[in-house]
């Protein structure tokens, strides 16, 4: 189980006056289109970059200068302290606004840097997966749709973990575009009946989420939920599968199986009980209860919760720490932790699998489906 620390939300940052910088959102996006950069900007201008990166997640320079000898070291330094007290936001824009102007010298553009993501091998239309800082971040890419998962978007996923498992990142994150995290099943997916009939789409779904949900289960290298906003079915049931599961304060957790007529998937009807309990599993699985983020670190499946005002911040700078251990005692300390469960994990995916399948195919299920797309349309 999960170490579980719940700090007292009360923010940790007192904000004041307007904030007029670059928003963390378009800081990420910046750093993502400067490993686009084909040409070396030189190392007077790589220094302002490394200044302004520190600047904008740590604030003023506050390490001990190097010594003489350590020249690069005390350049990287002297570049950083000579930014003063600016403010963290201000640094984001002055990174962003440099940025920008390389890759608009290299004449490139936004449109092109989100069509390429940087550090990827094949060209995602649902994600934008990159590595930087020895992390890979698959990040759920349709916002407009609150990051609902298509079956295209399945694959791609299964494809992005597969292909995260084998470059050199050390730890693997997951989070989303927008303002949500997922909101599960586009549930479209359950309106496009094939020649097959019901009984072969059923088939095909759940070939394809036993499929997906192995994925995780396989997954070698350390995994991690950055949970950025609410969070819904499949996007919650995984989360037993995760190492690490952060939140902003504003995340809720949602399973909402029976009001759909379906039943639990991801292995959580397995981690669910283990993590948190069989009375409080079955509230979330059987009975719909929608938790807060504090509520959901309290069970333990969440493992810390953070400030909306500093969430990104907080985070970012955490894992990029932890992208600095050793790969290989990460991974293998990994492997001994989930060895004693694999086989077990196999077993309850497959059983959820099943009687998913039985679900899909029920009457019950397709007026529930259907009592919802209704009341949907009543809104």
């Amino acid at each position: 189980t999960r170490t579980v620390r719940c700090p007292v939300l009360i923010s940790r940052h007192v904000v004041t006056g307007l904030d007029n910088g670059a928003t963390v959102e378009q800081f990420e996006q910046a750093k993502n289109k400067l490993s686009t950069l084909k040409k070396d900007p030189g190392n007077e201008v790589k220094l302002k970059i490394y200044a302004l990166f520190k600047q904008a997640t740590q604030g003023p320079c506050n390490t001990p200068k190097p010594g003489m000898l350590d020249f690069v070291n005390k350049a990287k330094w002297d570049a950083w302290k000579s930014l003063g007290s600016i403010s963290e936001e201000e640094a984001r824009q002055q990174y962003c606004d440099l940025i920008g102007s390389l890759v608009e010298a290299e004449g490139g553009s936004s449109a092109q840097v989100a069509a390429q993501p940087a550090g990827s091998e094949t060209t995602f239309k649902t994600l934008l997966v990159t590595t930087e800082d020895n992390i890979t971040t698959i990040k759920l890419n349709r916002p407009d749709k609150k990051n609902a998962i298509t079956t295209d978007m399945y694959n791609e996923i299964v494809a992005a973990l597969e292909q995260a498992a084998k470059d050199d990142s050390v730890i693997t994150v997951f989070t989303g575009a927008g303002d949500f995290y997922c909101s599960g099943n586009d549930l479209n997916n359950f309106t496009k009946i094939p020649e097959g009939g019901v009984q072969d789409m059923a088939r095909r779904a759940g070939d394809l989420l036993r499929t997906y949900v192995k994925a995780y289960i396989d997954f070698p290298k350390p995994l991690v939920a950055v949970v950025n906003g609410p969070a819904v079915g499949i996007s919650v049931t995984v989360l037993g599968l995760f190492d690490l599961v952060y939140a902003t304060d504003g995340a809720t957790f949602h399973t909402p199986f029976s009001q759909l007529g379906q039943s639990a998937e991801g292995c959580s009807s397995y981690t669910f009980p283990k993590i948190m309990g069989t009375a409080k599993a079955s509230e979330m699985l059987l009975f719909n209860k929608k938790l807060t983020a504090v509520q959901a670190c309290e069970l333990g499946l969440v493992t810390e919760v953070f400030p909306d005002s500093s969430f990104q911040s907080e985070v970012w700078t955490r894992l990029r720490a932890y992208a600095k251990l050793p790969p290989n005692s990460l991974a293998l300390s990994k492997q001994l932790i989930r060895s004693m469960e694999k086989e077990r994990l196999y077993a309850v995916n497959d059983a959820e699998v099943e009687r998913l399948i039985e679900r899909w195919t029920s009457d019950e299920c397709f007026n529930a489906i259907m009592s919802f797309f209704q009341g949907k349309a009543k809104l």
